[in-house]
């Protein structure tokens, strides 16, 4: 039975009552009338409540408002419950609390906004799943937000990197070959506490690193930032002296993928992957294959200075920006079919290529500094390094950008000449290419570069 229902009896007997004409109750004496009001109204189940829910505090303020009707001498000489004390005690504690009691004692939720299945807007869970043993979480007290954690996948751009892409493990890998499994993780298990030494990704992802605390001083709420996985198949028991690696070079790396032999690659649809990065060229055709943008890592033949307060990163064009489709013609055709393509074609937007989506992640990035007066400042910056001409065929490439919304910081066009000499110029943390000549000119000079096994380069130098 409701308020509504006790409104109306309690009216009828107070009628009745007047009608007939006795005297009032002496103070410490109650009624029927006064008990079953009590009984329908005053019968929560606070058993098992916890104190700081919000619906424990509606119901000691019915307790308490009852239990001065049953105090006796303390109350005021002459106190009845009546149709208007009840409506006004029932408006203000259900203002207070947003919380109704129903005549069995059961708590339900009454919010004032909810959605189609009645939980409640903005909180984390609703009343079809709670029952009175259930201890939430106190609405009136959220949890506190930790602005050091990594932000969620969805809002994330999540890099995976191997082990073996972020740190040195040359020496690991050549006795995981000569000497089995067992040898490899006793070794592992022996030198936990020696600190691996960095690979080809290790100065990408520390530049990653510099570009989130650089957009947590402009945005201190921002989710939008870089999210480093480490994903490989390494066993669980060789995780410590990953952990401890991870630790002592200060990388803020919280989810590890340990697979413990078997390939990662279908779990990295389930990390939300944005970028892939390996020293298994198999690993990386496999989630090029997948619809993932991969590429396998390669450290510089040389020791280079790399900027440490802005991260630059170098894309080749065709097949890693774009598709592989005029670069298909140049291989096939020769280079003057393929000068008269791009003329003709110069107004049609090429096809976009694995690494697409990762320029535009940069891009947006920037877009975040840019709307703080950052852009001179900008810790990203792109480069397009590539062996078109400009002249015959680099202004399909400059509008395709355009037509796509993305801008590219510097864009270099080569016409044929080797990169590796470019490349130093730019210093960046990662050069991504699709051809095995070029990669390997880059990496004489120092370079670190990622090959992309896309497109046709494949076909001619599988």
């Amino acid at each position: 039975m409701g308020f509504m229902g006790v409104d109306a009896r309690n009216s009828r007997a107070l009628k009745s009552s007047a009608a007939s004409g006795p005297p009032a109750p002496p103070p410490g004496r109650r009624t029927k009338t006064t008990r079953r009001m009590n009984a329908a109204v005053i019968r929560p189940h606070n058993k098992g409540r916890d104190p700081e829910d919000p619906g424990d505090t509606c119901s000691q303020a019915l307790d308490s408002s009852a239990g001065r009707q049953e105090s006796g001498p303390e109350n005021e000489p002459g106190t009845r419950y009546s149709k208007e004390s009840l409506d006004s005690e029932k408006r203000r504690d259900s203002e207070k609390s947003g919380i109704r009691l129903s005549t069995q004692g059961s708590q339900e939720v009454s919010a004032l906004k909810t959605n189609s299945r009645g939980a409640f807007v903005g909180n984390q869970w609703s009343r079809t799943s709670r029952s009175p043993s259930t201890r939430p979480r106190s609405v009136d007290k959220p949890r506190s937000r930790n602005s050091s954690l990594k932000p969620k996948p969805k809002q994330a751009i999540t890099v995976a990197v191997s082990s073996r892409a972020l740190f040195n493990m040359v020496d690991d890998r050549r006795i995981y070959e000569e000497e089995g499994l067992e040898k490899y993780m006793e070794y592992q298990l022996t030198n936990e506490n020696v600190v691996l030494t960095p690979g080809p990704a290790f100065r990408f992802v520390k530049a990653l690193q510099h570009v989130n605390a650089r957009l947590r001083e402009l945005y201190p709420d921002e989710q939008d930032l870089f999210d480093i996985v480490l994903m490989t198949n390494n066993h669980a028991q060789v995780g410590v002296r990953l952990i401890n690696s991870v630790n002592h070079y200060g990388l803020l790396i919280d989810r590890f993928c340990l697979t413990g032999g078997k390939s990662p690659i279908g779990y990295l649809k389930a990390y939300l992957t944005n970028l892939y990065l390996s020293a298994d060229s198999e690993k990386v055709q496999e989630a090029i294959q997948a619809g993932i943008a991969s590429a396998t890592m390669f450290d510089g033949a040389r020791d280079m200075a790399y900027c440490d307060t802005q991260l630059r990163v170098a894309f080749d064009g065709d097949a890693v920006l774009f598709s592989d489709e005029s670069e298909h013609i140049a291989k096939e055709h020769g280079l003057d079919k393929f000068f008269q393509h791009e003329t003709m074609f110069e107004n049609k937007p090429l096809a976009q290529g694995p690494l697409k989506g990762f320029l535009e992640d940069l891009g947006r990035l920037q877009k975040k500094f840019y709307a703080k007066d950052e852009r001179l400042l900008c810790p990203i910056r792109t480069y397009l390094v590539t062996a078109r001409s400009a002249a015959s065929s680099g202004a399909r490439v400059l509008k395709t950008l355009c037509r796509w919304g993305l801008e590219i910081d510097e864009a270099l066009f080569l016409a044929g000449a080797p990169k590796g000499p470019i490349l130093v110029k730019i210093r960046p943390h990662i050069f991504f290419d699709d051809q095995m000549f070029h990669i390997e000119g880059a990496q004489k000079f120092g370079t670190i570069t990622a090959h992309v096994p896309y497109g046709v380069s494949e076909k001619y130098n599988p």
